[in-house]
Parts: C-alpha cells; structure tokens; sequence
C-alpha cells in the first residue's frame, strides 16, 4: 500500500470508532472484521442477520447500502450522505465521527 491508501485507511477507521463511540459503542468495535457489521446493526435497530448478507457477494451491496442509510438517518442525515459513507468512507465516516452530528436511537420495534 503507499502512503496516501494508509491515511485513507486510518482515516476512515478514525472515523468509525468515533462514530461508533458517538452512538454509545465501544470505539474499537469499528475496526474488528464481521462484528463491527453486528454493532452497526445494533446501532441501527437493525436485525442481526443483515450481517449474513454482508457476507454474501453482490447482496451485500444492497446490504451495506441499506445499513449506511439506516446510519446516515440516525445522525440525522439524508440517503445521499449514505451513498457518501459507501463510496467516499475515508471522508463521510470523519464527517459524521468528528463533526457535530449527533446520534439519535432508532424507535424500538418490538424485536
């Protein structure tokens, strides 16, 4: 990797644990593969098995994309910040991390 994909690396991971921390999780949640996906369904107010669909190859696309909306709603933002947290997550995760977003809990749903 050269220096410029590290930076975007941590800077996107930087984000995510403030993110996560912001939404009342413990920061390193972010960055620990297959389980930051459960914590951010939990964040969300999302079913758990979302995450089973990350995993699958072209669904979690629409998996991924549908979590991030979830995401962009609870901090209070529009669908085109979640397009942003997928495509552009070294910049959109800091933003809502670092920025003056704050979270907001999803209605309960009787799960």
């Amino acid at each position: 990797m050269t220096f410029i994909n590290i930076l975007l690396v941590v800077a996107a991971l930087a984000g995510a644990w403030q993110v996560y921390a912001k939404a009342g999780r413990e920061g390193w949640e972010a960055i620990v593969p297959v389980y930051n996906l459960y914590a951010l369904t939990l964040i969300t107010g999302q079913p758990w098995w979302l995450l089973v669909l990350c995993l699958i190859p072209l669904v979690n696309l629409v998996a991924i994309g549908f979590l991030s909306w979830k995401l962009a709603e609870c901090f209070g933002q529009r669908w085109p910040f979640a397009i942003g947290l997928v495509v552009l997550p070294f910049v959109f995760y800091p933003l809502l991390g670092f920025g003056d977003a704050k979270y907001t809990p999803p209605p309960l749903t009787g799960q």
